[in-house]
């Protein structure tokens, strides 16, 4: 048996139990950023957006979660009372909101 067929009989063996799990869980922490602060003047302007953005056009968004920067585009919901904004289903606080930006059409990101 050449030597490749016999390093993959023992692949799937893990001989410590939820080693691989345990790896991937640190190299997601190692890897997550403190939310960085905007400064007043982009606040502002994501600010006026939300007050002019009215139900179904469509945005682009980069926000933060859970210690990453994430980006969306899809078409809007905001709740000005739960001070949230909705898009695509993807619910995210306006102290979340790091770039808005109204687009014509839905593109690739």
């Amino acid at each position: 048996m050449p030597r490749s067929e016999r390093a993959k009989q023992f692949a799937p063996f893990d001989a410590l139990k939820g080693l691989q799990k345990a790896l991937r869980m640190k190299e997601y922490e190692h890897e997550r950023n403190l939310k960085g602060d905007l400064p007043d003047e982009k606040i502002e302007a994501i600010s006026n957006l939300l007050l002019k953005l009215k139900k179904g056009e469509v945005v682009y968004a980069k926000y933060f979660d859970d210690g990453f920067y994430k980006e969306i585009q899809g078409k809007v919901l905001v709740d000005i009372t739960k001070q949230l904004i909705v898009i695509e289903n993807k619910k995210i606080n306006f102290s979340d909101l790091f770039e808005l930006e109204k687009q014509s059409k839905i593109d690739k990101i």
